[in-house]
């Protein structure tokens, strides 16, 4: 039997015998759901480590880099920052216990989560109150737009215009 080995492919030696194909940045990006972009972009942070080339340049994820980068999507997923997502990155490849480490993360997280949902129910009843106020002002005169919208008026005055 003979083995070709190509840029496509690698052969890892060992203990067990493991053929791993390496992707290129494509369809990496069309397995993982992030964009090409995206991808190089988390290269240059670190995030992922830099992946091999092929002879022509091309850019070769191998499997670890493809679970990072969904390991990426689906934390980001969970609302966590970049700098986050370094952090869990990090306590995941120390193989030591993190549990309460990561449940710290989670519980930051939910309180800002809380915090958000609060301010936007603030700004649904503002929108909801300003809402009201256009109510019948539908009728008014193309001629007196200018004065016509309360919304507006009370904008104006928020920001120190004068009429």
């Amino acid at each position: 039997m003979t083995l070709d080995l190509t840029p496509d492919c690698t052969l890892s030696v060992g203990a067990k015998k493991d053929v791993n194909v390496a992707a290129k940045i494509g369809s990496v990006a069309r397995e993982t759901g992030i964009s090409i972009d995206t991808i190089r972009f988390y290269e240059k942070e670190g995030l992922v480590k830099r992946s091999g080339r092929s002879e022509g340049g091309f850019r070769l994820f191998g499997q670890r880099q493809i679970q990072d980068l969904k390991f990426i999507r689906k934390s980001q997923e969970l609302g966590f920052s970049l700098n986050e997502i370094r952090e869990l990155l990090l306590v995941r490849d120390e193989n030591v216990p993190s549990c309460s480490h990561v449940r710290e993360l989670l519980e930051r997280k939910l309180t800002t989560v809380r915090e958000k949902i609060e301010e936007l129910r603030k700004l649904e009843g503002s929108l909801k109150a300003a809402l009201r106020k256009c109510a019948g002002e539908e009728t008014a005169s193309i001629a007196d737009h200018a004065s016509c919208c309360a919304v507006l008026d009370e904008l104006a005055r928020a920001a120190g215009e004068r009429k």
